[in-house]
């Protein structure tokens, strides 16, 4: 049994190299695109903004990786970092606590809401998307209450500091993504903590009989999750110096979407963090180009479900064929 469970994992990681070089090349095809329709494409300034803005997507998408490796979903990411990002701003400006001291409450607030999610998942046995949608509509309408409504703004040097510029590029927001990709990466490829994820998501039944405990890999995702929408938080209200109720609205979407997009397998067991990484920087430069462009933000929306679906269909007529 356990020897199958190792089979799962290199089947998921090791197979997923060639889904990785054909998404590497689209994006580079779609960057030399991008750079002929508009020569403000490959600005160096343009690109460090496509840098910062994908910030929160790739933050977000890290967390959602563990969880959708386990074929799972979280619907709630978005208001959790509404509502971790105004506790944050309200510690600090109105309670007046220190800036470390905001960041670790707000980053736990958020990790306890994606607690919730794996108790009610794993517990209750609750579907995912179920779960994660009632999350999100609750730490939602929490975000509109504790502030009723009303936005939080201009907080402390030390903390917009955090995606400020040294020589003009946004050191500190670029070395907090490379840090979260290379943890997660070595935790998935080097870790039985992450090897259970492939195998979950791979042949579940056969995890459990293999000794893994499914339920408590399954619920420490969410944390995960959360924890990764701390920390988002904490990077979108540095940026916009504000935090409002509205905040992160639909990001929910753009992180799943740089997941499947990146490879990894909406069923689960497939897939790997630098895909992850890969489908951001689409999401970002697809976004970026199509500001450029001078494109509606209607036609945006249209072109990022089309990315969306297309990519759902491609993993699906993929694993159909593997059948």
């Amino acid at each position: 049994m356990k020897k199958n469970v190792k089979n799962i994992f290199q089947l998921g990681h090791f197979n997923n190299t060639s889904n990785i070089f054909g998404i590497l090349i689209a994006f580079i095809i779609m960057s030399l695109v991008l750079s002929i329709a508009t020569s403000s494409f490959l600005r160096p300034a343009n690109l460090l903004n496509v840098l910062q803005q994908i910030s929160i997507n790739f933050t977000l998408a890290i967390g959602m990786s563990f969880i959708i490796l386990l074929g799972g979903i979280d619907l709630s990411v978005g208001s959790n970092v509404a509502l971790s990002g105004l506790v944050m701003a309200i510690l600090m400006k109105q309670m007046m606590l220190p800036v470390w001291l905001s960041i670790v409450v707000g980053i736990l607030v958020a990790c306890f809401i994606g607690f919730l999610n794996g108790f009610f998942i794993t517990f209750f046995s609750l579907p995912p998307f179920i779960a994660t949608l009632g999350m999100m509509s609750i730490a939602r309408g929490l975000a509109y209450t504790i502030t009723a409504g009303q936005p939080v703004y201009t907080f402390p040097p030390a903390f917009t500091a955090i995606t400020g510029r040294i020589w003009g590029i946004p050191l500190v927001t670029i070395l907090i993504m490379l840090f979260l990709f290379l943890i997660a990466s070595y935790v998935l490829r080097y870790t039985p903590y992450g090897r259970s994820f492939y195998a979950i998501g791979g042949n579940r039944s056969c995890a459990n009989l293999s000794g893994i405990s499914v339920k408590k890999i399954e619920a420490s995702a969410y944390v995960l999750s959360g924890f990764c929408c701390g920390v988002a938080a904490t990077i979108l209200t540095s940026r916009l110096d504000s935090a409002v109720p509205t905040n992160a609205e639909g990001s929910e979407l753009d992180a799943i979407a740089a997941v499947v997009i990146g490879g990894i397998s909406m069923s689960g067991g497939e897939g790997s963090v630098s895909g992850t990484l890969i489908g951001a920087l689409i999401i970002g430069v697809i976004a970026n180009g199509m500001n450029l462009l001078y494109v509606p933000q209607g036609a945006q929306r249209v072109v990022k479900g089309l990315i969306i679906l297309l990519a759902v269909i491609i993993d699906v007529l993929r694993r159909r064929k593997k059948d």
